[in-house]
């Protein structure tokens, strides 16, 4: 698998496991069997299934193929729970996975002790390949703690009650940022793309040359204050600063404001995984698409950053550091309190570029299902950079590609603006 960047030294591999293990059934506790059954639309699947699919992971990738006489738990979890690998024969269909009423929720917890005790056996024997297996394992987990976090959010959304999961942390209102301070780039020929000994996804590479034109970031992202700029200027109503599709998607789907956004007597509040609350000025907009984000740098006499321009720029930051997911809590866009300087490139929320998902130059899938994880996405989809509020922290480098579609804004997805100089 040299696709993928080695695996952690054994030593840590196994503390590693079982922290990632723990923070996705700690992420589940508030909710009931009901809560962790249903499915809110094709794009979300249910938090049980997305429990159960990484436990197939690991009992199919690394149990099933690296440990002799291991015998799968249940056979018909690898019909329920894999997702998408066509190598692993037929599954269940994506959009049904919310009527799944059984297993139950506890099934999947004894499912999951059984595989991580199985796991915990054969961490010491495993060969370097499957090693790796695990590392990449860990980490396609720590994806789907974030996907939880976010269709859930997403479901409790359609519930007229609007329950909250956690109760929104206590803090004093932080003050609106000043106006946006513009950072110069780099400019040439430049080199981005992962290359080292730390873990990374196949699509981060091969590392590899590309040229940059003068430009400039803004150095922190854009807020829900200046969104409502936006609005009340008619940005979703004008279609001067829409992209065709994007249009035509506002015109069929009556967006008017940011996804969980609504308008009462006292103003705009959001839905979150506190409940609904008052809209903060000075946070980070989130839940807004691609074709939001584009509308919004037209109007703003801006563009989006391309995603050589925004990973050249983050190349010597912290990628651990900023607002990023620590625990089972509250997960929530904070306002930028960084007055110069390139802010909240890591957290808070995920920042639209303007580049499609596509494959470097060079780039090969691995053999068998694994190389199925990403290659075979790339097509129709845009690239996101940095992280969010729910992405858990280590998990996050400047290299790192997401990608969704244009219209899709369930997760926590914002804003950078970039300009030509």
């Amino acid at each position: 698998m040299t696709v993928y960047r080695q695996a952690e030294k054994q030593s840590n591999l196994g503390a590693h496991f079982s922290a990632v293990r723990a923070l996705s059934e700690a992420l589940v506790q508030p909710l009931s069997d009901a809560d962790a059954t249903a499915q809110s639309m094709d794009d979300a699947s249910p938090a049980k299934w997305h429990l159960a699919h990484i436990t197939w992971f690991f009992e199919t990738f690394v149990l099933r193929d690296h440990v002799p006489g291991y015998e799968p738990y249940d056979p018909a979890y690898s019909y329920l729970f894999n997702s998408y690998y066509e190598a692993e024969g037929e599954r269940h269909a994506r959009p049904h996975r919310g009527l799944l009423t059984r297993p139950s929720l506890a099934q999947i917890f004894a499912y999951r002790r059984h595989v991580d005790g199985a796991m915990a056996a054969a961490l010491t024997d495993l060969p370097a390949e499957a090693r790796e297996l695990v590392t990449l394992g860990l980490h396609h987990e720590q994806q789907h703690q974030e996907l939880l976090l976010t269709d859930i959010l997403h479901l409790f959304a359609q519930n007229p009650l609007e329950p909250a999961i956690w109760d929104a942390p206590s803090a004093l209102p932080a003050p609106v940022p000043g106006p946006v301070q513009w950072i110069e780039g780099r400019e040439g020929i430049i080199e981005i793309g992962h290359d080292g000994d730390d873990f990374a996804f196949d699509c981060e590479g091969p590392r590899h040359s590309t040229i940059l034109t003068p430009h400039a970031l803004a150095h922190r992202t854009v807020t829900n204050g200046e969104w409502m700029e936006f609005m009340a200027a008619g940005g979703y109503s004008d279609p001067r600063h829409w992209l065709s599709d994007g249009w035509a998607w506002v015109q069929r789907e009556g967006i008017v404001a940011p996804l969980y956004w609504r308008k009462d007597k006292q103003g705009w509040t959001r839905f979150g995984h506190d409940g609904r609350r008052p809209v903060n000025p000075a946070a980070p907009v989130a839940h807004v698409s691609l074709y939001e984000a584009d509308a919004y740098a037209s109007w703003a006499g801006a563009r989006l950053p391309t995603e050589p321009e925004w990973e050249s720029a983050a190349q010597d930051l912290d990628s651990h550091g900023g607002n990023q997911l620590d625990s089972a809590r509250c997960p929530r866009p904070r306002a930028c309190e960084q007055a110069s300087g390139l802010a909240q490139m890591f957290g808070d929320v995920w920042e639209w570029t303007g580049s499609a998902y596509r494959p470097y130059p060079g780039f090969r899938a691995a053999e068998g299902a694994v190389g199925e994880y990403n290659g075979k996405f790339m097509s129709g989809q845009f690239v996101l950079k940095g992280g969010s509020c729910a992405t858990p922290r280590g998990h996050m480098r400047a290299s790192y590609r997401n990608f969704f579609y244009p219209h899709q804004r369930w997760q926590f997805t914002g804003v950078r603006l970039a300009k030509d100089l």
